[in-house]
C-alpha cells in the first residue's frame, strides 16, 4: 500500500476515466481522495498527462508529487486509440457533441474504398482542429467561438499517423484502431476520412487504449483508486 511519502516522491497513476468525466473531475476526486484518506498536504502538486473529452474512455496518465516533472514528457509520447466512425453525416464537432447537420451519400463506399482510404492518412499529414476544441484563439477557446455561432478561420496542424487500421466494416459504422503523435484530434480525423471518400463521416465511440508503454489494460478506475487508500 503506497504511503503520503511515496505520493510526495511521485507517482504515475493508470486510471480508466469513465465516459461523461472531465479529465479535470477525475485529477480533482483523486486529490481529494488523497487529501482525505492518505493525509496529503492540501497543496501537494496532481495533474494528468494528456486531457481526454468527456465523451471519450480510457486510459489517462496522473502524476503526483515529483512526478509532475514528467508530464510533458509523457503528454510527448505516441497515443493509440480505439473507436467508431459513423460514416453519411456530419456534425459541428465531429462528434455526438453536436447534433448531425449534414448528410451524404453512401452508396459507392464499401470495404475497398474504405481500406484504400486508409492510406492517405497514413504518416506525417496537415490536420485542423475541430471548432469545437479547446485551442485559444485571441486569447479565447474554440468552442466559445463556436458555441457563439461565430466564423472561425483555423490553422492546420502537422501531425503523424504512426498505424491506422479498420477493424470492423458494418455500414454506416466502422470500427478503427489509430496510433498518433501528440496532438492529433481523432474527431477531426474521422470528419476527413470522411471527406476523402466524398462524403462525410462523424465520431461515435472514442477509447484511448496506450500512451507510449502504458496500457488501459493495467489501469483502474477513480473507485477503486480511492478504495486502495488507507483510511
Amino acid at each position: 500500500m503506497k504511503t503520503a511519502e511515496d505520493f510526495l516522491n511521485g507517482q504515475i497513476i493508470l486510471i480508466d476515466k469513465p465516459l461523461h468525466w472531465t479529465s479535470f473531475q477525475a485529477v480533482n476526486k483523486m486529490k481529494y481522495a488523497l487529501i482525505n484518506k492518505a493525509g496529503l498536504p492540501k497543496k501537494f502538486k496532481i495533474g494528468h498527462a494528456g486531457t481526454l473529452d468527456p465523451l471519450a474512455s480510457g486510459l489517462l496518465l496522473v502524476c503526483t508529487g515529483k512526478f509532475t516533472k514528467r508530464i510533458t514528457e509523457l503528454q510527448g509520447q505516441p497515443k493509440e486509440y480505439t473507436g467508431t466512425f459513423y460514416i453519411g453525416a456530419t456534425t459541428p464537432s465531429y462528434d455526438l457533441e453536436t447534433e448531425i447537420d449534414k448528410t451524404f451519400n453512401t452508396s459507392h463506399i464499401d470495404e475497398a474504398l474504405i481500406n484504400e482510404t486508409v492510406k492517405q492518412f497514413l504518416g506525417e499529414i496537415d490536420q485542423k482542429p475541430p471548432i469545437f476544441s479547446a485551442i485559444k484563439k485571441d486569447g479565447i477557446r474554440l468552442y466559445e467561438h463556436a458555441r457563439a455561432g461565430e466564423t472561425i478561420e483555423i490553422a492546420s496542424r502537422k501531425t503523424t499517423i504512426h498505424e491506422f487500421e479498420i477493424t470492423r466494416i458494418a455500414l454506416p459504422e466502422v470500427d478503427f484502431r489509430v496510433v498518433c503523435s501528440k496532438g492529433t484530434y481523432i474527431r477531426s480525423l474521422a470528419y476527413d476520412f470522411g471527406k476523402a471518400m466524398d462524403s462525410g463521416s462523424h465520431l461515435t465511440a472514442l477509447r484511448r487504449t496506450k500512451i507510449g508503454d502504458y496500457n488501459v489494460n493495467d489501469a483502474m478506475d477513480v473507485t477503486l483508486f480511492e478504495q486502495s487508500l488507507a483510511q
